[in-house]
């Protein structure tokens, strides 16, 4: 099965790209054999960046998409809301990559579920 996640808010400041990614994690955990995949649009496009610094104890969503690209997730990153931030020329963390709404839009067609968050 394939599950397509896609975020659309900022890693921080509401918990939506926390429980999408928490939901990714236990899907890995829970089910073989599913392929998950990420999109991040709009401001989730910042959970990509990496260094994220966090307080003891609370999440850190850059550690949480680490744990998923390992595990075989594929994360992508919408370019053109990368380039509305001026991100373009940033660094993103392993195994994220910049995209398009075309890759987007093949995913969705491909997905056996579409998630928002």
């Amino acid at each position: 099965m394939k599950i397509l996640v896609i975020i659309n808010d900022a890693p921080y400041g509401s918990e939506k790209a926390y429980n999408a990614f928490r939901l990714a994690l236990t899907l890995q955990k829970e089910h073989a054999g599913v392929d998950i995949w990420i999109f991040l649009m709009a401001d989730a496009v910042t959970c990509a960046l990496p260094g994220q610094k966090t307080p003891d104890g609370y999440y850190n969503v850059e550690r949480m998409l680490h744990g998923l690209v390992r595990k075989g997730a594929q994360i992508k990153a919408c370019g053109t809301c990368a380039d509305a931030r001026g991100l373009r020329e940033l660094p993103l963390v392993e195994g994220a990559q910049l995209s398009t709404m075309s890759q987007l839009a093949t995913w969705v067609a491909e997905a056996d579920k579409v998630l928002t968050f």
